[in-house]
């Protein structure tokens, strides 16, 4: 390396590349490691149970070549630096690139930051440090554990139910709350109540008052016939409002986000999967080309259960508020939050990079879903940093001969906080109603008294965020495995999302019926949760790993053994269609093959038929004007095709549109720009190529992904 004249930064994805390389300028080189370059074999379970539960790694396929580009640059470099991600996989990262580069880890070669902006690349190449070994033992038994449960479960569910099934220690816990839950709707038995609410007048203002009870003792009214008659007996009464009490209640801001809060709050307010919010936030975290700015990442790191801001974005925030709001929206001194107890806290809430960076100031540039997003985070950002909301509440008492009305409202005197932003809900909440002009002992006779019927409710099947949420609460899984847990079980076709709300599939009940019965310490939330704070203590260097896998491993293989034994076969009853069978008139069922699903009869073997299922797209053929429908080649790749080939052979890698281009006449395609996080329709003359962005076509790009 001696003479070499530039220094070598290796990071995980080829955008982040592009933009350090811009910060770092001449002397460095920046490659990227596109993610993991080296993992566990798929073919085989790769863990030496006999010999510690030693894993056995090797290059991912495809990621030879990069491993060659970077072996090529590191030879001439004078010095390497590993700047991957910062957190477990990223600190893996780093040590597997070290060995495949033949790096000391205990040497300083590795540098992380929590955002990407010049200052902070710049910074943080000036301090390196060794490998953390800790956070890599704890990647590690993560890895070796998920490998154990997912290759020993595995081909036991294919062997006993049907192939392509898979186990999880996060993912069977995920589906079994779901079932769970499914299972105490079942359960749930309705309970009939009433509710009596009279309208009375003050002045000129009307307000509605709830029934209470009678000498102090709160109601219950069962029955139509309880509630219609107080109704009656109290209609013509005169009510006296006596206990008045007004107060003021300040609610306070919530903090900045963490990546559950984030992932919950990108549902309930923008209709985002947890999947594509992680998706559109790691572009902006990574970097974006901003007009004046040059390429800047827009959010700090987004994988993060801290509520920790740094003095820098404290002071940025709090100059931000002086400057667009009057002096009460800015506290005397900065709002500091406290994190979940087992909050690792490694680095800081998710926030902009430059508080001077207005999401309408940025709108010109970034897509629909990245504009969206970055506004979430920037007025929760700013919200944390401002004054409480200030209301002034009113309560009080209507009595009659024991008889009680109650009424509580409340008023905004001070916006506060929510001039900026407000905290979504899973549940539409009731409005606050509008204290009315009320003195104690002040007379007041009731002009309407309604009664309502209501049942008790059960409780409401998990969404993406609420399962986030509970998730979160109980200790399963971490920040980084929320989103592939729920995309895993709904691709395995374990649960299906129903208008938001989660349901499991007979599948998904009949797996988990299965895993409680037979591996109930995996499917145990408390177990689950235990476990990962041990492996918690492997990242904090106070426990060795192969003690936490090898306590966990020889109760499970003693289970798995005997599941083995016990299980019996499990046919599961096909999906039926509404397709009849031209062969037989049989109605033909849904089965999965090896290049998707498609129509059986479920006569075979005596009746061989089976037919594709047939997706159509919302286009028309640019040849024949026949219907577009999907298609998948025999590698599984998906394209569009005419549904009257043969008579037609018009085929596209990309969806057609029914649109021509403006420019030239030829028909267009729709493709996704994962920078810009948008849809467009572009021209397949390849002379004209004109490209019209589809920024509201959220549905069609979220299908193009």
């Amino acid at each position: 390396m001696a003479g070499a004249s530039y220094k070598l930064v290796i990071v995980e994805s080829p955008a982040k590349a592009k933009t350090i390389g811009k910060f770092l300028g001449r002397g460095y080189r920046v490659e990227a490691s596109q993610g993991h370059v080296r993992d566990l074999p798929k073919s085989q379970i790769g863990v030496d149970v006999e010999k510690g539960f030693e894993p056995k790694y090797i290059t991912i396929r495809g990621r030879g070549e990069i491993l060659e580009r970077i072996r090529k640059e590191a030879k001439g470099a004078s010095s390497i630096i590993l700047a991957t991600d910062p957190d477990r996989e990223g600190e893996a990262i780093s040590w597997h690139l070290a060995n495949v580069l033949k790096l000391d880890p205990t040497k300083p070669i590795r540098v992380e930051f929590n955002e990407v902006t010049a200052q902070a690349v710049k910074n943080a190449i000036k301090h390196p440090r060794p490998i953390d070994l800790s956070l890599v033992d704890a990647q590690q038994a993560r890895r070796v554990l998920d490998r154990l449960v997912g290759y020993k479960i595995s081909p036991l569910l294919w062997a006993k139910v049907r192939k392509g099934l898979s186990a999880g220690r996060v993912q069977s816990v995920a589906t079994g709350m779901i079932v769970d839950r499914e299972a105490e709707i079942d359960a749930f038995e309705p309970r009939e109540y009433w509710t009596v609410a009279a309208l009375f007048q003050s002045g000129s203002a009307k307000f509605e008052a709830r029934y209470y009870g009678k000498d102090g003792k709160q109601a219950e009214i069962g029955s139509k016939d309880e509630a219609e008659a107080l109704r009656a007996g109290l209609l013509s009464r005169e009510f006296t409002i006596a206990k008045l009490r007004k107060s003021e209640r300040r609610r306070n801001p919530s903090a900045p986000f963490t990546t559950s809060n984030l992932q919950q709050e990108a549902v309930r307010k923008l209709g985002f999967s947890t999947r594509k919010t992680m998706q559109v936030a790691q572009v902006l975290y990574e970097g974006l080309d901003i007009p004046g700015h040059g390429t800047v990442g827009l959010i700090s790191y987004m994988r993060t259960d801290s509520t920790r801001l740094s003095e820098e974005a404290l002071s940025a925030a709090r100059e931000q508020i002086a400057k667009a709001y009057s002096p009460e929206y800015l506290p005397a001194e900065p709002n500091i939050y406290k994190g979940r107890r087992n909050a690792q806290d490694a680095h800081e809430a998710i926030r902009p990079t430059y508080a001077a960076l207005t999401p309408d100031e940025l709108k010109p540039t970034l897509s629909r879903d990245q504009f969206r997003l970055y506004k979430l985070i920037y007025e929760r950002f700013l919200a944390s940093q401002m004054s409480p909301a200030v209301y002034d509440t009113l309560s009080f008492s209507l009595e009659s001969d024991g008889e009680e009305f109650r009424f509580s409202g409340q008023k905004l005197r001070f916006a506060g906080f929510t001039a900026v932003y407000e905290e979504g809900q899973d549940e539409p909440t009731q409005k606050d109603a509008a204290p009315p002009k009320a003195e104690n002992g002040q007379k007041v006779k009731p002009a309407e008294i309604k009664a309502e019927q209501h049942f008790t409710q059960p409780p409401p099947r998990f969404t993406e965020a609420s399962l986030v949420r509970a998730m979160e609460e109980r200790g399963i899984g971490r920040p980084s495995t929320y989103a592939p847990t729920i995309s895993t079980i709904l691709a395995r076709n374990y649960v299906e999302a129903h208008n938001k709300a989660l349901v499991p599939t007979e599948l998904g009940i009949l797996i988990t019926e299965m895993m409680k019965e037979h591996f109930n310490e995996i499917m145990d939330e408390k177990f689950t949760a235990g476990l990962e704070e041990k492996l918690d203590g492997v990242e904090e260097g106070q426990i060795d790993w192969h003690g936490v896998i090898k306590d966990f491993y020889l109760p499970f293989s003693q289970e798995l053994e005997k599941a083995e034994q016990v299980i019996e076969k499990v046919e599961v009853a096909p999906v039926v269609s509404d397709v009849q069978c031209d062969k037989c008139g049989a109605m033909m069922v849904v089965k999965d093959g090896r290049f998707g699903k498609f129509l059986a009869c479920p006569n075979y073997p005596a009746c061989r038929n089976t037919q594709p299922i047939i997706e159509t797209v919302p286009a028309h053929c640019p040849k024949c004007g026949g219907q577009i429908i999907k298609r998948s080649t025999r590698k599984g790749r998906v394209f569009f095709g005419c549904q009257k080939y043969p008579e037609c052979d018009f085929t596209s890698w990309d969806q057609p549109v029914d649109e021509l281009c403006p420019v030239c006449g030829a028909h267009m395609v729709q493709k996704y720009d994962r920078k810009r996080g948008l849809a467009v329709h572009i021209c397949v003359n390849e002379a004209c190529r004109h490209r019209v962005e589809q920024s509201g076509d959220e549905d069609a790009a979220e299908t193009l992904r």
